[in-house]
């Protein structure tokens, strides 16, 4: 392939990888100025039968269309281009220069510091996150598909294990089409994924192996000298290979569990157990007003009982309300609360409502937060959920109530908690309900001996709370 030109523009300069999918060049696209390179993948159907290479064109193309999605955010390379030549498929996309992961981590680097490895995990997290927004499973996540880019730092995933089934396909008379091996990599690829049925958690398992790669510097698909996995239980015994913070262990753990079912849900969820690291969670929402405000801890709602004492300046009779609609909600709040609406590339999709100071010496708002997360699970499931997540993120956390309620008209499940704060204690009343995989939570934050005088007006709110 070396000098030849696919798609009459692209001309193939170096070989920078080969596999059982296909291989990977840099190239140079000969019809734009200055004549810029870029990556082409090449990829082979297993067959050349017409059934097989129609079935790979149409999944060809789909994927293709997810990939020139994808490459919206920055650091996710863009597709360029997609052909079939000659029966074979090809995908041109952005060169990043810079250097893969692999040479950061043990054998070719030292063994990274709990610190350093959070920060790491951060920053694949945040791009990985926007994949998962999109419902979309990486499936191949290794320290080799992970860059750091050479103008700015930054991580950048590329090679994306979805195109690579049309490498892997057969197809029958009948039309039906069957892949013959898993996609993924030994060491990083989690049981489920090696049996074909990958989860978005599939990419967690993928990230924390990483994660423990790097503080223990062993190998994940080194063969004899790979993890120990518990013959019992399947999970990985690392922990005695490394000394790390227990509730840093505990996030890791969770990440790698055997049980797809166990482990973080999202890209996302992982970035709010590591947010909530090392600092009282609630009081990291009391300093980090307004923008973080309860990301570990998803949506929360108050809905509560009635015969509460109600301060009469936040009377409902005296209160006019305003209404507040964005990113497909609606809900109605008091005109004399702050509103804060703090999209960022985590979270896309937060608006937090400030109440106003009682007097100078109040040090905390009470807030009420709306958030929409992917949740691919049944609302029974969720509950369990968000419990583990309060109970690994919150300090001195007491479960007060669980209980069902309604949310936008739809069955929805509702939690009661308290935690330690620097201040003493804060307390918070979370409801959330599912719609299209997307979990809706409204979130309710007072101190404690302030908690019932804003819930009537709190209590309005939910109730007018839709979704488009």
């Amino acid at each position: 392939m070396l000098g030849q030109t696919v798609g009459g523009r692209y001309q193939i300069l170096t070989q920078l990888g080969r596999g059982g999918f296909g291989t990977t060049f840099v190239a140079q696209d000969m019809q734009r100025p200055g004549n810029p390179q870029c990556v082409v993948k090449q990829f082979k159907p297993l067959a050349n039968d017409p059934y097989t290479l129609n079935a790979a064109k149409r999944f060809f193309d789909l994927e293709a269309d997810i990939l020139e999605m994808l490459g919206k955010h920055d650091q996710i390379p863009q597709l360029l281009a997609h052909f079939a030549e000659n029966e074979e498929f090809f995908l041109v996309q952005e060169f990043i220069p810079g250097h893969d992961l692999k040479q950061e981590l043990p054998p070719y680097s030292d063994k990274l510091t709990e610190s350093a490895v959070i920060q790491l995990l951060k920053d694949i997290l945040l791009v990985l996150a926007f994949v998962h927004q999109n419902h979309v499973i990486h499936r191949d996540i290794k320290p080799e598909n992970i860059r750091r880019r050479e103008s700015d730092g930054k991580i950048v995933l590329i090679d994306f294990g979805a195109v690579k089934q049309i490498s892997t396909q057969m197809t029958n008379t009948s039309g039906q089409t069957s892949f013959t091996v898993a996609i993924g990599t030994p060491g990083y690829m989690p049981s489920e994924q090696a049996n074909s049925n990958p989860h978005l958690s599939s990419d967690i398992y993928a990230v924390g192996i990483i994660a423990i790669l790097a503080l223990t510097g062993i190998n994940p698909a080194g063969g004899s000298h790979s993890l120990p996995k518990n013959p019992a239980t399947g999970e990985i015994d690392w922990r005695d290979k490394v000394k790390v913070s227990p509730k840093f262990a505990s996030i890791l753990d969770k990440m790698v569990r055997y049980d797809f079912r166990q482990r973080y849900p999202t890209a996302e969820s992982v970035l709010q157990a590591l947010e909530m690291l090392d600092k009282a969670p609630l009081t990291k929402l009391q300093q980090s007003l307004p923008k973080r405000l309860f990301m570990g801890l998803g949506i929360t709602v108050t809905a509560v009982a009635v015969g509460l004492i109600i301060l009469s300046q936040l009377t409902i009779n005296k209160t006019n309300f305003l209404n507040y609609a964005a990113q497909g909600i609606k809900i109605n709040y008091p005109d004399n609360w702050a509103v804060q609406a703090t999209p960022n590339a985590v979270t896309q999709d937060i608006v937090t409502f400030l109440s106003p100071k009682q007097n100078d010496a109040d040090q905390f708002q009470e807030l009420l937060t709306i958030r929409v997360e992917p949740l691919s699970s049944t609302l029974d499931e969720s509950k369990d959920l968000f419990i583990r997540e309060i109970q690994n993120t919150v300090d001195d956390v007491q479960i007060e109530s669980s209980s069902e309620t309604t949310l936008a008209n739809k069955r929805a499940n509702q939690l009661v908690f308290s935690g330690k704060s620097d201040g003493g204690r804060l307390k918070s009343l979370q409801v959330w309900t599912l719609q299209n995989d997307n979990a809706y939570i409204i979130t309710y934050t007072a101190n404690v001996e302030d908690y019932h005088k804003f819930l009537p007006v709190v209590e309005k709110m939910i109730q007018s709370f839709a979704i488009e």
